[in-house]
């Protein structure tokens, strides 16, 4: 039987309405992330003068504060279900008012605290906007019927790639019409925060989850399927964790090709946004399982490659990018398609489970750092300067290598996981 706080889901049109407005919010949330990693610190450096080490501790405390609380948010999400429409709305207050205070208020206080401070609020406030935004997905993908999880997904992710290429432009393209870009930047934001929530207003009464019985973690972990799955996940992120974390040095000092860092990173996110609705489409038809191991495939072929490249090579760099960006199109709209249609059978509300997700995802990034720049190190790799061939070596072993083994274990755990298709 039902549970009765499902059955609004389950009477929600079949016909995909309301989807555009995942694909706005997931454009808002990506936005909001990428400033962090990004934008900020180096706003921080040139426009009040802190220093990288304060920064970079800054940072460190701030990335475990967001590794551990992810759980934690995911219980207050689902707790909240009942008035998710309000907590939704004063989540996405918070994080317009900290993108505000990070990038259009000088600092009232010292400069790293205030950046500490604003970025702890955009911290959390994105985090649970995440989680709580993917759980009323699990539900919506349910209502939608046949392959609704993948349809969502494609619209979802296309919307979340699309933001992030968005985010990666707007600064400089608005140096264009004033001297502050970074406080238009924010005033913007703001703006598209008030209508993506507006926009999702609807959907998070429709699809408000049912009562749960604890967090839900006990239950996601009991899960055969939602455990390998959450493996999965960690050993496929892994990849896009290292890649990001040493694409600059691998285009300054492997192809020595230092300005093309900007154009060849838009052009990756920009193939995997374009590539996530035909990932959908073809799930669609063939099942996500078998079209997710294709992309992944790609993305092993694509990284193969990359040793025999050398310096000037950045056409062929480019294609690379152009393929992998597809496999991160597939990843992202396939796996958590796979991910939410799971959340949908195991638990009353999806909440607690997309918390765990986002704690395993986001504990790459802390892994890929504490790893592989200390590797780089160690093998007397230098930003700047000229390095020696066992350095270089050691940089696109961990650039290309790494993330192969990462996938080819990923796939191998996927194709060994029973997943329902259609």
């Amino acid at each position: 039987m039902s549970h009765p706080a499902a059955t609004p889901a389950l009477s929600a049109p079949r016909s995909g309405t309301g989807l555009p407005a995942y694909g706005l919010f997931a454009g808002l949330l990506a936005i909001a992330g990428l400033p962090i990693y990004i934008h900020a610190p180096k706003f921080y450096v040139d426009e009040f003068g802190v220093s990288l080490g304060a920064l970079a501790a800054a940072l460190f405390v701030l990335r475990m504060l967001d590794f551990v609380q992810d759980p934690v948010l995911g219980w207050l999400a689902a707790r909240l279900r009942a008035v998710r429409g309000l907590a939704v709305a004063v989540a996405g207050a918070v994080m317009a008012l900290a993108m505000v205070g990070l990038f259009a208020v000088t600092p009232p206080i010292a400069p790293v605290l205030w950046f500490a401070l604003t970025l702890t609020g955009l911290f959390s406030a994105f985090s649970f906007l995440t989680i709580a935004f993917y759980a009323t997905g699990a539900q919506k993908g349910e209502a939608l019927g046949t392959n609704g999880h993948v349809r969502l997904a494609g619209w979802r992710e296309t919307g979340a790639l699309l933001g992030v290429c968005v985010a990666a432009a707007a600064p400089t393209a608005l140096m264009l019409v004033s001297d502050r870009p970074f406080a238009l930047f924010a005033l913007g934001f703001v703006a598209l925060a008030g209508l993506a929530v507006w926009a999702m207003a609807a959907e998070w009464a429709r699809h408000p989850g049912a009562p749960a019985d604890g967090a839900g973690f006990g239950v996601v972990l009991a899960d055969p399927q939602a455990r390998r799955l959450l493996i999965i996940a960690f050993l496929n992120a892994t990849p896009v964790a290292v890649t990001s974390t040493l694409f600059l040095f691998f285009v300054e000092s492997r192809l020595m090709a230092p300005g093309w860092e900007g154009p060849l990173l838009i052009l990756f996110f920009l193939a995997a946004a374009a590539s996530a609705p035909v990932w959908a489409r073809l799930a669609r038809r063939f099942g996500p399982k078998r079209v997710l191991l294709s992309g992944m495939a790609l993305a092993v072929v694509a990284f193969a490659v990359v040793p025999f490249l050398g310096p000037g090579d950045i056409a062929l760099f480019a294609l690379i990018c152009l393929a992998t960006g597809a496999g991160l199109g597939a990843d992202l709209t396939l796996l958590s398609a796979i991910f939410s249609r799971r959340m949908a059978a195991v638990v009353p509300d999806a909440a607690g489970g997309f918390g765990l997700w986002a704690f395993v995802t986001k504990a790459t990034l802390a892994i890929a750092a504490i790893t592989v720049l200390p590797l780089l190190d160690l093998a007397g790799f230098a930003t700047g300067a000229e390095n020696t061939p066992q350095a270089l070596a050691t940089l696109t072993a961990l650039y290309a290598g790494l993330p192969c083994i990462l996938k080819l274990a990923a796939m191998g755990l996927l194709v060994a996981t029973p997943i329902k298709e259609g």
